[in-house]
């Protein structure tokens, strides 16, 4: 199964390639506030669940563009596939393609792709996490004050902004640094991979944390929702460090 989300993974990292190097007009579509799609999306995730449905014609999919198919399936599939389309929209070279497999309930794959370095990060559930097939841990960071941070706005709910940035003027004082990229998706795999120590961001949806945060949770890491519980997915607050960051940085979160 993980072999054929990798198999989706890039060849909708190939169909992202071209997109960003003819030099084509791309046809964008607002979606709400701050959220954009354009023809690269769906093709993308045309090309993912195609690509899945042969060989698991019987699975679901709980996809960005295309919604919920058959969620009630025992296996589903949580995709997006282009994390990160305001970035690709300009050309800042920071997004990725990000499937999850959920069996049962529980996250049992992951594979979050970047196209144009060309990182693949994989995981499976109790089997560890990979770049590019090298083991991968989590950073060996034990202080907040030391850990660089990334974060993503809560630009899909702006009533939560002034939360928000209490929330970043804490961390900004409390931790080595933050950062904030605008692909949720890679930047949990670069917690998974000791890039970044730490990770949090209020308002997201399934499809944009499912892989990324089992890379994590493979890697070493914790990950939780704001309150320390298990309801991230469901709620779309998280949190994702290293074992002895997590509570520092849910401590400076709830302050």
């Amino acid at each position: 199964m993980l072999n054929i989300a990798v198999r989706a993974a890039r060849r909708a990292g190939s169909i992202i390639n071209r997109a960003s190097l003819d030099g084509g007009e791309l046809r964008v579509r607002s979606k709400q506030a701050n959220d954009f799609v354009t023809q690269v999306d769906s093709a993308a995730e045309e090309a993912i669940i195609e690509t899945v449905r042969r060989a698991y014609p019987d699975h679901g999919f709980l996809a960005e563009e295309s919604g919920a198919e058959a969620p009630q399936a025992e296996t589903v599939w949580i995709i997006d596939p282009l994390d990160g389309t305001t970035n690709f929209i300009h050309g800042f070279p920071q997004y990725c393609v990000s499937i999850g497999v959920r069996h049962r309930g529980a996250l049992a794959h992951a594979v979050v792709y970047d196209p144009g370095r060309n990182e693949l990060f994989t995981a499976s559930k109790g089997r560890g996490a990979f770049l590019n097939d090298r083991r991968v841990r989590v950073s060996k960071c034990t202080r907040l004050d030391e850990a660089l941070v990334g974060t993503g706005f809560p630009f899909k709910e702006l009533s939560r902004l002034e939360r928000y940035a209490g929330q970043l003027k804490k961390l900004m004082q409390s931790s080595s640094g933050v950062r904030r990229a605008g692909a949720a998706a890679l930047d949990l795999a670069y917690v998974a991979c000791g890039r970044l120590d730490a990770f949090w961001e209020m308002g997201l949806s399934p499809w944009d944390m499912a892989a990324g945060a089992l890379l994590v949770l493979e890697a070493g890491g914790l990950v939780s929702d704001l309150q320390g519980e298990q309801s991230y997915m469901a709620s779309g607050d998280i949190c994702a460090a290293t074992p002895k960051v997590l509570p520092a940085l849910l401590d400076a979160l709830r302050g």
